[in-house]
């Protein structure tokens, strides 16, 4: 397993394919190979000629799990982005995030446009603005004694989807309640980089893309037909908007 430490932080991470590079940071409750192995995105953007690099952030997957909300602060990850970078020597890269990934993607992009060469928001829009990312509701069902025990049907959801993952659920309550930090209307007409937003036309998590993409100027919103939150993240319609939108960029 690849693993670089930012601080106190042990971060693992996978490397591979060729070509300019792409950093994919993955969603709430996830890790680097439930959003993006098994959905086959690095194998789609190996095969068109990508190095492609994802990361466990902190509190997931193989990654440091740690129990205090503050540590998981969406600038603090965005900063773990950034070290990774360091650590292999890029100076510059395509990144693209899902959901809370999408998030620290934009604080990443926002502190760091030299490093960003283009970003990507899946599953996130106006709750980037308006709305503090998963509600306390979700914090307190991974906090239940079992998944039954949980009524909150967005907190059933992402319950259910930590225990298929095999989560530290106490992590994932701290990060829940650390990793809600918002942009200003501001603050996101400052983010430099090109921007594609791809979003499920059944996401009731990411709040709108429209009034998003409207605030970044030369933003781009893609809309991924009949999915939800948790379905949008291997589609077909999404992968060709992104491989498009990468080409864009020689």
């Amino acid at each position: 397993m690849l693993s670089f430490k930012n601080g106190p932080v042990e971060l693992a991470y996978l490397d591979k394919g060729e070509g300019e590079p792409i950093v994919l940071v993955h969603g709430f409750a996830s890790s680097k190979e439930a959003n993006w192995v098994h959905p086959r995105w690095v194998h789609t953007l190996t095969h068109a000629g990508r190095r492609v690099i994802a990361l466990d952030m902190r509190g997931h997957g193989a990654s440091t799990k740690l129990y205090e909300p503050a540590a998981y602060h969406a600038g603090a990850m965005a900063d773990d982005v950034r070290a990774l970078l360091d650590h292999l020597g890029i100076g510059k890269a395509d990144v693209m995030g899902y959901s809370m990934g999408a998030r620290v993607t934009a604080f990443l992009a926002l502190a760091h446009p030299e490093r960003v060469r283009s970003a990507t928001f899946g599953g996130l829009g106006w709750h980037l603005v308006d709305g503090a990312g998963l509600p306390d509701a979700v914090a307190e069902a991974m906090e239940a004694p079992s998944l039954a025990d949980v009524t909150d049907p967005q907190g059933r959801t992402f319950r259910a989807f930590a225990d298929r993952t095999k989560s530290d659920l106490r992590a994932l309550a701290a990060c829940i309640r650390g990793s809600r930090q918002t942009l200003t209307t501001t603050e996101v007409g400052r983010i430099e980089p090109p921007v594609l937003i791809a979003i499920g036309t059944k996401d009731d998590v990411s709040g709108p893309g429209r009034e998003l993409a409207d605030l970044i100027p030369g933003a781009k919103l893609v809309d991924i037909p009949g999915r939800d939150h948790m379905l949008a993240v291997g589609d077909r319609v999404y992968k060709a908007a992104v491989l498009e939108f990468l080409t864009e960029r020689p």
